[in-house]
């Protein structure tokens, strides 16, 4: 034991604490013994004097407390908390925040490092606007060397760590980019390359027609990254250009996309990245980096910004199969990869925390994974579950739907602020699928946005798996797919506010569960959505129950002008249950159900239910539906499989037990849509209305219904939504 160590414990011996504290601070010293006057220097030097303490003697009954001096606390590699680290129920371990206390990755850039452009070769490269207001600083004389690589990332691909970026008084700066805000409407095909989807692994990258001139000033330059949507509006990409031909007009790209090309739809269309012929506004950067020069355009005055560079790709703090430990008020900033990684144990809270300017996911609960099969995939994916990383955690989980990624139990994110993340805000996991045992891991309280920096597909606000998981009192917005991304049995989606997401994509929502009918017992109940989707997306839904979801409860919630294919959707389902919500002004119809195996999936039939088919092991090889738990839990599952006496229709093609009931709809264009042979659903007592039912103040959002509100006279049997108590209580994020 460390000589400090022990006089710190002489001293708690003498009069035995309820709770042992010790102190870290910017200003103190690793040779300090912890106490308020002499303060640890480092994280770490805390969690060895707390170690070397429990070693010689047992905490005390109250656990013990790390408290963070104010101030910035930078990290080389990640502060990991391990199983050797935590508390117990009675007596946890707290790492709090005392004052702003920042935990970060990145590497200061003094203003003092900045000068004026003076390379003739650069300036030739700038837009004539930039020249006299671009700045320049040597990264390589600061010590900064490594600034991460661009690589394709999207639908199909695994998430991967960001490069380098530059931070400015804690903003993320966008890397010069054309056009500077709206993306470019893809020209006609000329190639759609090969189509990795239905296991074309040729490698043939695609080519297309450009449609604006501006792309002749990129010819020859390298290292140009064009990212979109460039065939369906839910699977975006990040793709190297390989050249630019300026008399054809014609961009070919040095790899293929998941779908193969497509162009002609509204959401056809893309961004182009990393260009300095493009630095043209204030906020915009590039780093050369074969100089290790990095150029800005300051947004604000020079002299006084707090300018960082991201460095670790790695998590920055990691709960790992530790119990009873709390993050409390800590602002974690400025990495490549993840926030804050837990995996196993039991019972650990991150409190009021604020975790932005984050390459990839925010918090991530559970387990990752790293492909092995060697190109863009889907039906053919192979990979291994990893820890600290996301890597191809979406195909991992579409090809192992039972996967228990080891989140843990009983762990609270609560009151906390998560915003300005590559690939996502927060991944939860927890409990078992296979069994049907409860995590009990939850969200609350919290506020999501800005969450889909670089990833689109699969990076929601949250995504949640496992089973019995709870995200509540939380508000998520501002994103291009979905603020709530389901896999799992019998989540609780409770008291949220979710809008303004959907936003630049297809065939996306606010909250989506699909392609397993066993994904079953999930409540969405008393959220308020509202501003999801466009109008001039044709396939935006609110709660989108996809691909043969079943028993879905959707119960009293607000929906205000959202979507425009169905502010409820479902494809094909059995026992989702539509009750007791108010729908107000959707850009389409409040209710769609497609009976899609009579429809538009009439081809697919093999694909889904044949011998080898998703469904067919996803609901025999991944779980039994005829054995217990889910034959005890969900008897109305167990025939799914079985064949009608035609002996060529499965029971799950035709949709049973939907219900909708109790519902109001007001100002709808389109109340209700039925699609294709055996679109069932029970349409029970319903008001339907072009007047204001009765809202509070309708003008302000408040669609609390007044007690003499025509609804209660019409509907006597609904219940009155407790719209006032919807989102977070209280300011989330540390201050």
């Amino acid at each position: 034991m460390h000589l400090f160590s022990l006089l710190v414990l002489s001293a708690l011996l003498a009069s035995p604490p309820a709770r042992m504290e010790l102190f870290v601070s910017p200003s103190g010293s690793d040779q300090n013994p912890g106490t308020r006057e002499k303060p640890f220097r480092s994280l770490e030097r805390a969690r060895i004097g707390l170690r070397d303490l429990r070693k010689a003697a047992e905490l005390p009954a109250g656990g013990a407390t790390i408290i963070i001096g104010e101030g910035i606390y930078r990290l080389s590699s990640t502060f990991r908390i391990d199983s050797a680290d935590g508390g117990t129920p009675e007596g946890p371990v707290t790492y709090s925040a005392e004052g702003s206390v920042r935990i970060t990755g990145g590497k200061e850039v003094p203003p003092g490092a900045f000068h004026p452009v003076a390379d003739r070769q650069v300036l030739r490269r700038f837009p004539p606007v930039a020249r006299g207001n671009v700045v320049e600083a040597d990264l390589k004389q600061l010590g900064v060397t490594d600034y991460g690589r661009h690589r394709q990332f999207g639908h199909g691909l695994p998430v991967v760590a960001a490069p380098m970026e530059l931070f400015w008084n804690d903003t993320v700066l966008p890397l010069a980019r054309y056009p500077n805000s709206g993306a470019v409407l893809m020209g006609d095909v000329i190639d759609t390359g090969s189509i990795p989807r239905i296991g074309d692994y040729t490698n043939r990258p695609g080519a297309f027609r450009y449609t604006d001139p501006r792309h002749a000033r990129w010819a020859g330059t390298s290292d140009v990254w064009f990212q979109g949507f460039f065939h369906h509006g839910f699977a975006d990409d990040k793709i190297l250009v390989a050249s630019i031909d300026t008399v054809r007009r014609v961009v070919r790209f040095a790899s293929p996309h998941m779908y193969g090309l497509g162009s002609g739809e509204n959401f056809n269309q893309y961004v182009a990245l990393n260009l300095l012929e493009e630095l043209d506004e204030p906020g915009e950067w590039y780093v050369d980096r074969s100089t290790g020069k990095v150029y800005v355009w300051p947004p604000s005055d020079l002299r006084h910004a707090r300018i960082n560079v991201s460095v670790l790709e790695q998590p920055l703090l990691a709960l790992d199969n530790c119990s009873h430990v709390t993050l409390r008020g800590i602002i974690v900033e400025c990495g490549r990869g993840l926030g804050i990684y837990m995996e196993g144990g039991e019972g650990n809270r991150i409190e009021g925390c604020t975790v932005r300017s984050i390459g990839t996911v925010g918090i991530m609960l559970g387990q990752g994974a790293r492909q092995t099969f060697p190109h863009i995939t889907a039906d053919d994916y192979a990979g291994i579950p990893v820890s600290g990383d996301v890597g191809s955690f979406h195909s991992h989980y579409y090809r192992n739907t039972a996967w228990d990624r080891k989140a843990g139990r009983n762990h609270v994110i609560a009151g906390c602020e998560v915003y300005a993340t590559g690939s996502g805000g927060i991944i939860l996991g927890g409990g078992s699928k296979k069994d049907l045992v409860s995590g009990g891991n939850e969200v609350t309280d919290c506020r999501i946005h800005d969450f889909d920096r670089r990833n689109k597909a699969g990076a929601a606000g949250i995504n949640i798996d496992g089973c019995g998981n709870r995200i509540l009192h939380s508000e998520i917005y501002n994103g291009d797919l979905q603020a709530i991304l389901v896999h799992g049995n019998e989540h609780l989606f409770e008291y949220n506010h979710i809008h303004d997401v959907a936003r630049n994509s297809n065939d996306a929502s606010a909250w989506y569960l699909g392609r397993d009918p066993s994904d079953q017992g999930n409540i969405v109940r008393y959220n308020f959505f509202h501003h999801v989707g466009r109008p001039d997306r044709k396939w935006t839904m609110g709660v989108y129950c996809d691909d043969a979801t079943c028993g879905v409860l959707v119960e009293g919630n607000v929906f205000y002008r959202v979507a425009s294919y169905g502010t409820v959707y479902s494809n094909g389902g059995h026992d989702i249950v539509v009750r007791n919500n108010i729908f107000i002004e959707g850009y389409g119809p409040a209710y769609q159900l497609k009976s899609m195996w009579y429809d538009f999936g009439i081809r697919d039939i093999p694909y889904f239910f044949g011998k080898n088919g998703v469904y067919t092991r996803r609901l025999t090889e991944a779980i039994d539906i005829t054995t217990p738990p889910y034959s005890v839990r969900y008897p109305n599952l167990k025939d799914w499989l079985d064949l009608l006496p035609d002996g060529k229709t499965y029971v799950g093609m035709r949709p049973r037990r939907n219900v909708f009931d109790q519902n109001v709809l007001v100002r709808y264009e389109e109340t209700y849509r039925l699609v294709a042979k055996h679109a069932q659903c029970d349409f029970g007592e319903n008001y339907i209305t072009q007047q204001d039912p009765g809202f509070v103040d309708a003008a302000k959002m408040d669609f609390r219904l007044k007690d003499g509100s025509v609804v209660y006279r019409e509907l006597p049997g609904f219940v009155a939504i407790p719209f006032g108590e919807i989102g977070p209580r209280g300011k989330a994020g540390a201050l």
